[in-house]
């Protein structure tokens, strides 16, 4: 039987043209895909333009964006037109993803020594310079939709380019419990397995460390807030000054994806320290960002100027402390160590802690429930210390043969006592 035709590349030899760039507009769409002549890739532009209108996050825009932009440089090192690709095409971006090294604007300086390789402080790998399994079902998913969107609208390729994986023999949903919503047809076909991850948590004295080698007021409230309510890094970035209660000690942030509102609590250190950074700067109205931080104009006098803190800056920030410390300590690290600690209070319901770290499903939450094998570590070095339990105590010595004091007496006649 004559086998369907289909292209025989060779992944390993094909390199991306640096086609292309992702710039902010400031717009509506707060992100675009030029081309090399610096005019928008229309079938992106419109996409990405429906994107926003789903009520999604300039994050999620500006990701879309370059995933896209990715896709459209592999189209052209293997001369495809978009709505002409196939399965072939994904499939075979896919392998070259998996071999590739990722494409970096500079080349690494300090950091070149220790990426991909394990910290010894924190336990946590290092980013290497491959792309991870998360990047690529990341790219497989955004694929998919931009072409949904397509042939939704009679355009693209008759077929999605992005199949499914079905199990053979079985009807999508044959068993759906009408009280649950409907789960996924069916996972990506070429999406590769991604390894389970634990959350990571700093120990107590590894918070010590890393609060002590913070370097401004401002810093210490932030990060003393976050380690009490758990709040994502873009979330508590977001306040603003009249997001606190400082009658009820709590703080108003606006959740990641849904942009809910919700009150949190956090700690009266995180308060005292918050007080202590608001008092070195100008009144703030109800409507400015909380979080300051001093950067030189770009002008030839280079004065000194009070700009919002962004993530950039942020990061920064925790490259100092890291750097100080020989750590790789992230800000997710403080939700998640904050949030084990929650779950060591007989107090809080897992219930509880759900609501306090915004998560839509229970199942979310009950991944902070496994144990760390740290923990687990500590308890058979434990274990190991105390004798074993099939082990019997040592026999006590027979007692030696009674004398009569008289006797003694008699013999050594009185001593003195």
């Amino acid at each position: 039987m004559a086998l369907p035709d289909e292209p025989d590349r060779d992944v390993g030899i094909i390199e991306l043209p640096s086609w292309g760039r992702v710039v902010a507009t400031g717009g509506v769409v707060p992100y675009e895909v030029l081309d090399d002549d610096g005019q928008p890739i229309e079938p992106i532009r419109r996409y990405l333009r429906d994107f926003v209108a789903q009520g999604r996050r300039p994050g999620s825009v500006r990701s879309y964006a370059y995933d896209l932009l990715r896709w459209w440089r592999w189209l052209r090192a293997v001369d495809v037109e978009w709505d002409r690709a196939t399965s072939a095409e994904v499939r075979d971006l896919v392998l070259w993803l998996q071999r590739a090294t990722k494409q970096r604007r500079t080349a690494r300086t300090t950091s070149a020594a220790t990426a991909g390789t394990i910290n010894p402080i924190t336990r946590k790998l290092h980013p290497g310079d491959r792309y991870q399994p998360r990047t690529i079902r990341h790219s497989n998913a955004v694929l998919r939709a931009f072409y949904e969107f397509w042939i939704e609208r009679g355009a693209g390729p008759l077929v999605n380019p992005v199949p499914l994986q079905r199990r053979s023999g079985q009807r999508p949903n044959a068993h759906h419990n009408p009280l649950q919503p409907f789960r996924p047809e069916g996972r990506l076909r070429y999406n590769p397995p991604v390894p389970k991850r634990r959350p990571r948590a700093m120990s107590d004295q590894q918070w010590k460390n890393f609060f002590g080698a913070l370097g401004s007021d401002r810093d210490r409230a932030l990060v003393a807030m976050v380690i009490s309510n758990a709040a994502r890094a873009g979330e508590i970035l977001g306040l603003r000054n009249g997001d606190v209660d400082w009658g009820d000690q709590l703080v108003r942030v606006y959740r990641k994806g849904s942009g809910a509102e919700q009150w949190l609590p956090a700690s009266a250190e995180s308060f005292v320290w918050l007080r202590l950074y608001l008092d070195t700067i100008d009144t703030l109205r109800a409507d400015d960002p909380l979080w300051w931080t001093l950067r030189h104009r770009r002008r030839a006098d280079g004065e000194l100027v009070r700009q919002p803190l962004n993530y950039d800056a942020l990061r920064a920030v925790l490259r100092r402390v890291n750097d100080l410390l020989g750590t790789n300590w992230t800000m997710h690290d403080l939700r998640h160590t904050a949030a084990l600690r929650m779950l060591r209070d007989k107090n809080l319901t897992l219930r509880d802690i759900q609501i306090i770290l915004g998560h839509a499903h229970l199942s979310t939450t009950q991944l902070y429930l496994e144990e760390d094998p740290e923990e687990v570590i500590r308890r058979v070095h434990e274990h190991l210390l105390r004798p074993a339990l099939n082990e019997q105590p040592a026999p006590a010595p027979p007692p030696g043969r009674a004398y009569n004091a008289a006797d003694l007496a008699v013999l050594f006649g009185d001593q003195p006592r």
